[in-house]
């Protein structure tokens, strides 16, 4: 397995790391993550189809875009991959040739071979989608022991619009999956918020889909501007400094939640909120959520055998916006438990795709920093 990466900014290809001199026309896989305004041109795509005339190529628009140790804006980072012996398989569904999400994620996983599968990639558009339905659909069709991760493409800060695309210039709707397979593919993968919980752990009384109306029978805006104090007044913006821990079912682990919009006295959740369902209200603490970054790499190397060839990391967009200036730590921190041998990537997001427990099934989070890994051994 030979992995290169480059960055593409101000109209060029300005960085480059290639330590194994991997042959461009050789190339199996482009991965590319990046500003909207730079994906949808159809020049960029062209540029792509003649540097790497023999691989297929992934598009997904970012929040932020992460190449090496650093992060960026307005920018693409390419990730460029071959194996040796293991391959790939790739599907593209329109979330518009569908229901719900579900139906949508469940084909996605049923349109790629089951044999040797051994990891799915996902990137999804992150506007149009339900991230919740998505996931139950993706897990319902795969097949056991198959990682699945990823993410929801993302907008920068002005959720607009998101673009995702499979061997074309990316468009709205898409979602697009990588199936990974072989034998001697090593992977690995985490997912951890880093957020303190306070407070009582309520019930979801009412909700629908991703609409909180109420938390222990009492309004949940109402209850969440409570707890909120002075920083009520500061709202939707100061969500992204207090979201929700959400628990499904009893003893199972819990994902966070973050709030997009406030509409008509109710709480519109960038995933679903079950009736039932157990939730409590965190806080953002600077060190911790970088902490969490740390504790996301080293959850990856007990997982491996052999250093990683390769790590995505795809956070969220309400952590770059909640650590501001200090984004890059989490980032740099990463790189210090991988060490140089790592090549890292990725993209800060709309929704991170990753399982909860090894290999388990996949789950939609937010405001949480992911990373899965891959290697060849040979």
């Amino acid at each position: 397995m030979k992995v290169a990466k480059l960055l593409f900014t101000d109209g060029a290809f300005k960085s480059e790391r290639n330590d194994e001199k991997l042959n461009y026309e050789e190339a199996q896989i482009i991965i590319g993550y990046g500003a909207r305004s730079i994906i949808e041109e159809d020049s960029f795509y062209l540029l792509l189809k003649e540097t790497f005339p023999n691989a297929e190529i992934a598009l997904s628009s970012s929040s932020g875009e992460i190449f090496c140790n650093e992060v960026y804006d307005d920018t693409v980072a390419l990730t460029i991959i071959s194996f040796s012996t293991s391959y790939i398989k790739t599907s593209q569904i329109d979330i518009e040739d569908f229901s719900c999400s579900y139906d949508a994620g469940k084909k996605l996983i049923e349109n790629l071979p089951s044999e040797d599968l051994k990891w799915v990639f996902i990137l999804s558009d992150g506007s149009k989608v339900n991230g919740s339905q998505l996931v139950r659909g993706l897990n319902a069709s795969r097949p056991q022991e198959v990682l699945i991760s990823g993410g929801l493409a993302g907008d920068g800060d002005k959720f607009e619009k998101t673009v995702v695309g499979l061997n074309q210039v990316p468009k709205p709707n898409k979602i697009l999956a990588i199936g990974f397979y072989g034998a001697n593919l090593e992977l690995s993968h985490s997912s951890i918020g880093g957020w303190e919980s306070f407070g009582l752990e309520r019930v979801v009384t009412k909700s629908h889909d991703n609409i909180l109306y109420e938390i222990d029978n009492k309004n949940a805006l109402d209850l969440y501007k409570k707890y909120l104090g002075r920083y009520a007044e500061e709202l939707p913006g100061s969500a992204l400094l207090f979201p929700l821990s959400l628990t499904l079912y009893q003893d199972s682990l819990s994902v966070v939640r973050t709030i997009l919009s406030i509409k008509d006295n109710t709480m519109i959740f960038a995933g679903d909120l079950p009736e039932g369902s157990k939730v409590r209200f965190m806080k953002a603490n600077m060190d911790r959520l970088i902490d969490a970054a740390n504790d996301a790499a080293h959850q990856c190397l007990k997982m491996n055998t052999h250093s990683p060839k390769l790590g995505i990391i795809i956070s969220c967009v309400g952590r770059k916006m909640v650590l501001g200036d200090r984004v890059y730590e989490e980032v740099d921190i990463v790189r210090d438990v991988f060490k140089s041998n790592t090549a890292l990537t990725g993209f800060y997001s709309y929704g991170e795709l990753s399982p909860l427990s090894p290999f388990g099934d996949c789950a939609l989070h937010n405001q949480t920093i992911t990373i899965t890994t891959v290697n060849e051994i040979e």
